[in-house]
């Protein structure tokens, strides 16, 4: 596998990572009306920003 096909499919499984966590916080929002916790919304920045770098470095 070439490396940029490999760095396709490592942001293709990050971005379905970040979505699936995504929908989780949705529906407690939507369902059981809790709030993430500031720490999962700071993590999922983290992780979002860290596949930000990955995208603009190519």
């Amino acid at each position: 596998m070439t490396d940029l096909r490999k760095q396709k499919e490592d942001v293709k499984i990050h971005l379905n990572n970040l979505r699936k966590d995504l929908k989780r916080m949705h529906l407690n929002v939507i369902e059981e009306l809790l709030l993430p916790h500031p720490d999962e919304i700071k993590t999922l920045m983290i992780k979002m920003d860290q596949l930000l770098k990955v995208i603009e470095s190519n």
